[in-house]
C-alpha cells in the first residue's frame, strides 16, 4: 500500500477513507485534525493507534517521537512514543487529541528532510 507523498494528502485521504489507504478510527481521525497543531504533523495510523510523524516519508532520524492515541475506546489513551508512558486517558476522541496536543514537546515541528 503506497503512502502519501506528504501530510496534506495522508490526513486528506483520512478524512476521506480514500480506499486502497491506511484507515484509522474515523472518530480519532476527525477529532486530531480538528486540532490545527496535529494537522502539522503526517498521520499514520497503525496497529489500532494514530500516530503523528514530525515528517511524510521517506523517513528519516526521529520522526516518531510524539505522543500517540490508542484508538477502540473510551477510554482512549495517550501514550509518549514507544508506549513508554500512559499520558492519560480521555471519554472521547476529542480530549484524547486535546491530551496529544498538552503534551507535545516544546521543539515539535515538522522536519524539513
Amino acid at each position: 500500500m503506497p503512502e502519501a507523498p506528504d501530510i496534506l494528502t495522508a490526513w486528506r485521504q483520512l478524512l476521506e477513507r480514500t480506499p486502497g489507504t491506511r484507515q484509522g478510527d474515523p472518530l480519532v481521525v476527525e477529532a486530531a485534525h480538528a486540532q490545527p497543531r496535529l494537522r502539522d504533523f503526517y498521520p499514520w495510523p497503525s496497529h489500532g493507534t494514530l500516530k503523528f510523524l514530525r515528517s511524510a516519508p521517506p523517513w528519516h532520524g526521529d520522526h516518531d517521537d510524539l505522543p500517540f492515541i490508542v484508538c477502540g475506546g473510551p477510554p482512549y489513551k495517550v501514550y509518549t512514543s514507544g508506549y513508554t508512558t500512559l499520558l492519560g486517558e480521555a471519554a472521547t476522541p476529542e480530549g484524547a487529541a486535546a491530551l496529544v496536543v498538552a503534551h507535545l514537546p516544546a521543539d515539535s515541528a515538522i522536519s524539513d528532510e
